[in-house]
């Protein structure tokens, strides 16, 4: 056991025999290490004024591609947007220049970017103010040129946390779709503009990884996830949904990915590796591209020029499908960067893609991939700045070290180690 002496409040712990400090934000214990030179005089009752200057966020280092998919998306303006923790960040690759939505109180789980590519849909999960109240899961409708939130919708609503968010598309995208996580994954569709819940329906009891409506009809809804993909009717106010039905061929585990191809035909990725062609408006596989990757299929992106692009889990490929689904090109992607997790379309024959390792990377099927953007796969605990450059260090639970450049935004290089770290630099 610790003793804790006077060094004890409701909020902060200090151990004078760990040399640690814990205490808790938002709800979330938080333990620091207390430098040695600081330890032996260090009081709780200390007290400093704060700086007469405020911080404003300038760049967010990382991507949120661990647990989360379809978030990457290129918007008119030239830059990607996509989230980590509690921002939305809008990246302009050609300016390297950052901007950021910072409406969020806890982490983002999703996003959607309406049919006027301006609009963007953003759900996050449950969390707690400083006082460790509950703060509700919901969805924020924001403009991604002045950055200013237009709606909130779903406060008191949805539970846990929003996992899956989707605009329609073909009406002038005014309905919305949205699945929390709670027990029975509740799909609700949304007038919007009127922050107006028009339906909701139980989805499933198993984890739901995508909810998207078609791109032509805007009565039908697609979701999937563990062991289902439902084919969902819109109409008199009522949600209907019919299973789709794999027949002859063996059900996925998952069905992790959904896009749409130009007649209206709906193509699902999964788990075991197999891209199945859906026929517009049926519940029934009309094509079947058994074994098109090693692994889960993890990501789906329909071209402008009819061909389609698939991205890989195990097997790190990155493939391009002509319209008949024979394989005219795949590149892999090196191993340090991780799995796919989604693929966008870029301008011309740029493709961005995000990776399960938290990186963003920009290339091509003809050219390769290089990294724009890197971050820790798993919990950062490490932080030091260098006392003369704009350099400085982290470290974390993934067990890698990264020297990165304040002024490039790129690691000068990495470092992996044996065990995870929480590190403090000396000057």
């Amino acid at each position: 056991m610790s003793s804790f002496g006077p060094g004890k409040t409701k909020e902060v712990i200090f151990s004078m025999e760990e040399g640690s400090v814990k205490m808790f934000l938002r709800g979330r214990p938080v333990l620091m290490l207390i430098p040695d030179e600081l330890a032996p005089t260090y009081s709780l009752d200390t007290r400093s004024e704060p700086p007469s200057s405020r911080l404003k966020l300038h760049w967010v280092y990382g991507y949120r591609g661990r647990d989360c998919r379809a978030n990457l998306y290129l918007l008119p303006t030239g830059e990607i947007v996509y989230f980590v923790a509690s921002v939305a960040v809008l990246y302009s690759v050609e300016e390297q220049r950052q901007r950021h939505y910072l409406g969020h109180n806890d982490d983002i789980k999703c996003l959607a970017v309406h049919p006027d590519m301006v609009t963007i849909a953003t759900g996050q999960v449950a969390g707690t103010t400083k006082e460790g109240k509950p703060l509700p899961p919901h969805v924020r409708i924001w403009d991604s040129v002045s950055l200013s939130t237009l709606h909130v919708l779903g406060l008191g609503v949805f539970d846990r946390a929003v996992c899956c968010v989707g605009f329609s598309k073909s009406n002038g995208g005014n309905l919305l779709c949205a699945v929390d996580e709670s027990n029975d994954h509740m799909l609700s569709v949304w007038d919007w503009a009127k922050e107006a819940k028009v339906v909701d329906g139980k989805c499933s009891n198993e984890a739901v990884l995508v909810a998207t409506f078609h791109p032509t009809d805007p009565t039908l809804l697609i979701t999937c996830g563990k062991s289902h993909i439902y084919f969902w009717s819109l109409e008199g106010g009522s949600l209907s949904k019919r299973q789709g039905l794999f027949e002859k061929h063996e059900k996925p585990k998952y069905v992790l990915c959904v896009t749409f191809l130009e007649g209206g035909d709906v193509v699902t990725g999964d788990s075991g590796g197999n891209l199945y062609v859906w026929g517009k408006g049926g519940n029934r596989i009309t094509q079947a591209v058994l074994g098109a990757h090693d692994g889960g299929v993890f990501g789906l992106c329909a071209l402008r020029d009819g061909t389609l692009v698939s991205g890989g889990g195990r097997d790190r490929r990155v493939v391009l499908w002509g319209s008949d689904y024979s394989k005219l090109q795949e590149v892999e992607v090196p191993e340090d960067f991780g799995p796919v997790r989604t693929v966008a379309e870029g301008r011309e024959d740029t493709l961005y893609v995000g990776t399960t390792r938290n990186s963003i990377l920009q290339g091509s099927i003809h050219t390769g991939f290089s990294l724009l953007i890197q971050g820790h796969v798993e919990e950062l605990w490490g932080l030091a700045a260098h006392p003369s450059q704009a350099q400085f260090v982290t470290c974390g639970q993934d067990k890698l070290v990264h020297l990165w450049s304040a002024e490039s935004h790129q690691p000068l290089w990495s470092r992996s180690i044996e065990m995870a770290a929480a590190g403090h630099g000396d000057p």
